[in-house]
């Protein structure tokens, strides 16, 4: 079942705010194997400028995943989940994050196309601090493949 276009430019609000912690940061530093002392000694980070860590350019994936799967799982939109797979990623940033952020995000179905039997999904995301200021913005593709034939 095609995805329904009528969702194209629907925006979906902050539902919560998301505090970002030392442990999150280095966890996530850790998994992805970054050992830049900027993610992980905050007197490192004091010296660089920062008021504390700061997170790798990819973190931001902890709350947009979240936020994009809330999408996915809109019954409406008629995505089979099961079906979906990540195509693109890409983050502007405004300033990095970093520990003591307290960050809120609103995502928007910029566009829903077909090709070649597969729906693409284009979510973009603006994540600001509480003052409301941009911290970064996100864009992710979803495709979800055709059944076959």
């Amino acid at each position: 079942m095609p995805l329904d276009q009528s969702f194209i430019g629907r925006t979906y609000p902050p539902t919560s705010t998301y505090s970002v912690g030392r442990e999150k940061i280095r966890e996530f530093a850790d998994a992805i194997g970054d050992g830049n002392a900027l993610y992980h000694d905050p007197e490192a980070a004091r010296a660089a400028g920062y008021p504390d860590v700061i997170a790798p350019p990819t973190f931001l994936t902890v709350i947009n995943l979240a936020a994009i799967n809330k999408i996915a799982e809109d019954p409406e939109l008629g995505m089979d989940y099961s079906r979906m797979v990540h195509g693109d990623q890409s983050f502007q940033h405004v300033r990095p994050v970093h520990a003591g952020d307290e960050l809120r995000l609103t995502t928007r179905i910029e566009d829903i196309m077909a090709r070649a039997g597969n729906d693409f999904l284009t979510v973009t995301a603006e994540i600001t601090d509480t003052d409301g200021a941009l911290v970064c913005t996100t864009r992710a593709q979803l495709v979800v493949r055709g059944e076959a034939a």
